[in-house]
């Protein structure tokens, strides 16, 4: 996509409106570096892979597909079906929940079962679940996007739900790929709850493709500061049945979701590959931010219920983009969060940023970074979970004190790949004891 287009000319106005001028200039220098990089190429599957997957015989979880529809256009419903369609894993039933008037999707939907062959029944209570199936519901009015979607889950007989805007598209392989790793995960003990894939953005003939979000595994803090999950996302079916979308945060409500299954002690397992296309139009939040600035408040809302049902006291703020918060606690993270052992932060000095976060191999996350960039999907800016942080930038819970100096004093005067080797041991002893690193972009005294 462009970096200079009206969708990143309203994007920079929004910004610079909330943040000021100086930040808006800061944004538009890492987007104009960021586009110096090879461009993304989304490369569907060979045909040899997908066929190799329609003949596996896989023998996984039914998924059930929700899609709330209304006013849907006929050629972005006509994608969306042949993409289903094009599946390569077989046991689906997809779900409509139409609240459209005129009848014209359930038109579009008909003409369109009548050319392939795929059947399409009315949904009904007590329907036994249907491979390879469109069913369809016809609402009697429109109840708003969590709502509608809630009617389609009430109807789900899948194992598992996945919820599909109704102008969005998903690979051939999306759920191939999920059935796999819900076995796969299954066979060693721990049968996810959650299933959450990497996506991308397309225009709106979906043929240029760009902005891939390629997701880290399961990270709790990460997820109190914006919805990284997104897209394409699938639920244990009595879960999602129990949680249910709620109204009063509709524009975030899949956001909501997520937060409730967490605190529900859900598993999630994340799933590294593009399995989703977030169609992009003039209208639609992900090309244009200030279209559903709602859906930011009702995010903001999400978080700050999620922290009261975990027992934080805590307060949540908007960051300089939109879609991402911050969560401060009353008296200090160790006050509130008896997991936390530590809270790690950027290291101070130079002139290019230094996270103080380690990869498993000894290098550090967004080295190199510019000062006052945010870094993919601005996670430079976001609070994290993080399983190796340095020594030098912690501040620790007082029962890790005397351990933490001990080690620092042995670190004095130690060359890097030193300093990540007694960082590394400190960290897996704070493992050991159950405890956790939070990784705050604002430093440990925050």
């Amino acid at each position: 996509m462009a970096v200079i287009s009206r969708s990143n000319l309203k994007k920079t106005w929004y910004y610079m409106k909330k943040n000021g001028l100086s930040a808006a200039v800061l944004a538009v220098l890492e987007r104009l570096e960021t586009a110096k990089e090879v461009p993304y190429v989304y490369e569907p599957p060979r045909e040899e892979i997908l066929e190799r997957q329609r003949s596996s015989g896989l023998q996984g979880p039914s998924f059930s597909v929700v899609v709330p529809a209304y006013a849907t256009r006929p050629d972005h419903l006509r994608a969306l079906l042949d993409g289903m369609k094009a599946q390569t894993y077989p046991n689906w039933e997809l779900l409509i929940a139409d609240a459209t008037a005129d009848g014209s999707v359930f038109k579009a939907a008909e003409n369109w079962a009548g050319e392939c062959g795929i059947p399409l029944v009315g949904a009904t209570e007590g329907q036994a679940f249907l491979q390879r199936c469109i069913r369809y519901l016809k609402l009697e009015k429109n109840l708003g996007i969590a709502g509608n979607t809630n009617r389609g889950i009430e109807m789900a007989r899948g194992e598992y739900t996945g919820l599909l805007d109704h102008d969005d598209l998903l690979t051939p392989d999306a759920l191939y790929e999920m059935a796999r790793a819900a076995m796969r995960e299954k066979e060693t003990g721990m049968r996810p709850d959650v299933l959450y894939s990497d996506e991308d953005k397309c225009d709106d003939a979906a043929i240029h493709f760009y902005e891939p979000h390629q997701k880290t595994d399961f990270n709790a803090d990460l997820l109190l500061t914006n919805n990284y999950i997104c897209h394409f996302l699938v639920m244990e079916t009595g879960l999602l049945q129990r949680l249910l979308l709620r109204p009063g945060y509709d524009g975030a409500q899949d956001y909501d979701l997520v937060l409730r299954a967490m605190t529900e002690g859900a598993r999630f397992f994340h799933v590294p590959k593009v399995l989703y296309h977030w169609r992009c139009h003039q209208d639609s939040t992900a090309a244009n931010p200030g279209s559903k600035a709602y859906a930011y408040e009702a995010g903001k809302r999400a978080v700050e219920d999620c922290c009261r049902r975990a027992g934080w006291k805590a307060s949540v703020s908007h960051l300089k983009h939109l879609g991402f918060y911050r969560v401060d606690y009353e008296g200090g993270v160790f006050a509130q969060r008896p997991e936390i052992g530590a809270v790690a932060g950027p290291l101070p000095g130079g002139r290019r940023f230094r996270s103080g976060i380690y990869l498993a191999d000894g290098r550090m996350l967004y080295e190199g970074l510019r000062k006052g960039f945010s870094g993919p999907m601005h996670r430079a800016a976001l609070q994290q979970d993080v399983r190796i942080a340095d020594l030098r930038g912690m501040k620790v819970r007082p029962a890790m004190e005397p351990i933490w100096r001990t080690a620092l004093e042995r670190m004095k005067g130690s060359r890097e790949e030193d300093v990540f080797a007694q960082s590394a041991a400190f960290c897996k002893e704070m493992e050991k004891r159950g405890l956790t690193i939070l990784w705050d972009p604002q430093g440990p005294c925050a």
